[in-house]
Order: structure tokens, then sequence, then C-alpha cells
């Protein structure tokens, strides 16, 4: 009773702990920072990543009344000037929205801060990229977003079974197959069809990271349920399919996910890291 007590606290600190990195470090993750204007330090955070029908909503918090901010964007991977937008103060922020651009659609933007004779671009270092994605439905996002939490973390269980002497992975390795199956292979394409138009941008038909590792880890788990019909315990199997998919669940999510190729109107897979 205490081993598996313990064993289930550790795959819950596990799993969160992967989940967490793969979020904050994916691509759609905010851009934040702060911009220092006469030794004040402004925080800012810069979303990269909007759903359904709106314009996208670019805000900074700067109490100094003395500065005025500009909105410059474009489309990504498309040959075109920037665009300009003056950003309009509400008490102490200065906002301006970006237009709204079909499933899949990006745009690289900056702010640019002005004082006096003094500019200031946020962020410095880099230009964030926004990608915008349909409206998904709560009913079928909520699930498919338990099923893959909950997937991983009987896995990692099912790992930490397996591990142990005399453990007995099998009932751990059949869950966690069936709930990678409903997560990944039944709401993971449903979802994408909402968010950008399409049920599936992986292999064989393109190169969606999202989707190809969910497929990897999939089979992964198929082969080690298969190996435990003959051997109950199967516990290299179910260790190799457990550590398979922390790892590749931990890859930063959305990373070369689905683009919108803007002179074809085609709905690909990213090549980059945005």
């Amino acid at each position: 009773m205490l081993r598996n007590i313990l064993f289930w606290i550790l795959a819950v600190i596990i799993t969160l702990g992967a989940a967490v990195y793969q979020k904050k470090t994916g691509p759609t993750y905010p851009v934040s920072g702060s911009v220092e204007i006469d030794r004040q330090a402004y925080p800012y955070e810069l979303i990269r990543s909007h759903g359904g029908e709106t314009d996208a909503q670019i805000s900074i918090t700067v109490s100094d009344t003395d500065v005025s901010g500009l909105l410059i964007y474009k489309r990504f991977n498309v040959e075109e000037n920037w665009t300009t937008l003056t950003m309009m103060r509400e008490g102490d922020n200065l906002q301006a929205n970006l237009p709204h651009q079909p499933p899949a659609g990006k745009l690289q933007y900056v702010i640019r801060l002005r004082k006096g004779a003094e500019e200031f671009t946020v962020p410095a270092d880099q230009v964030p990229v926004i990608r915008f994605k349909g409206a998904v439905p709560i009913t079928i996002l909520l699930p498919h977003i338990l099923f893959i939490f909950t997937a991983m973390l009987v896995s990692t269980r099912a790992g930490l079974e397996a591990l142990a002497k005399n453990g007995k992975p099998r009932n751990y390795a059949l869950w966690a197959a069936g709930l990678l199956f409903l997560g990944g292979m039944v709401f993971g394409p449903i979802v994408q069809k909402y968010a950008f138009g399409a049920y599936w941008t992986g292999i064989p038909w393109g190169w969606d990271l999202t989707d190809n590792k969910t497929l990897i880890a999939m089979i992964g788990w198929i082969i080690a349920v298969i190996a435990g019909r003959k051997d109950k315990s199967a516990r290299g199997w179910v260790i190799s399919a457990s550590v398979l998919l922390l790892l590749i669940f931990s890859i930063p999510h959305s990373m070369m996910g689905s683009e919108l190729d803007y002179g074809t109107g085609e709905v690909g897979s990213s090549s980059i890291q945005q």
C-alpha cells in the first residue's frame, strides 16, 4: 500500500514537471520581460496564440503618460511591408489590435515605445510570432486535455511499476494505451480540425510535430501492450513505452505546428520553431 501511494505521488510530480516544462518552452507561450524607461521598469507579456474570430489585442502597461506606442506587424513568411498602428491609451495601458487571421495564419510583431527623442523596441532581442486558430468547443478541448494528461500520468505510473521488483504493470499499460488513444488519436484530430481546419497534418500528409509525436507514442504503447499478451509483465517494453511518452511529450507543445501558407491558402506544418 505504501509503495503504491509513493509511486502515485512520484508519478504526479514527474508528469506535472513534464507538462509545465512543455508548456513554458513552447512557441505559443507568451514572450515576457521588461523595458526600462527613465529608470522605471515596465514588465510586459506578449501573446503568441489567439483563438476565435476576434482581433488579437496587444497591450503593455506603461503608467508614464508621456510615453506613446506603436504596434508594428506583418504576415509571417510573407514578403510585404510592415504595417504600423498607433496604440491607444486606456488608463495605464497602451493597446492596439492585430487583425484576425485565418486558422494557422501567423503575424510577427513588435511594439515601439517613444518618450521624447528616445525610442524603445519591445521586445528588444526578438520578434514574437502569434498564431491564430479557430475556437475549439470546451466539450472537445476539455476531454482532450484530461485524457492526454491522464495518459501521461498512468504511463509514468506504469513505468514505475515495471521498475519495481515483482511489479505488475499490465493493467496500467492497458489504461495508458487506451487513454492515449482517446486523447491523442480521437479527440486530438477533432481539436486540430476546429483549430486549424485539418484533422491530421502529421505523417503521411505532413510533419506537424504534435501529430507525429502522438503517433510515435501511440505506437510505443501498442507494442508494449501486444508484448504483454505473451509476457504478462513485459517490464522492458512498458518501461520503454513510458520513457518514450515522457520524452516525446516533454518536447515543447506546438513546435513545428500547423502554419497557413498565405500563397496557396493551404495549412501545412512549420519547418521552424514557431
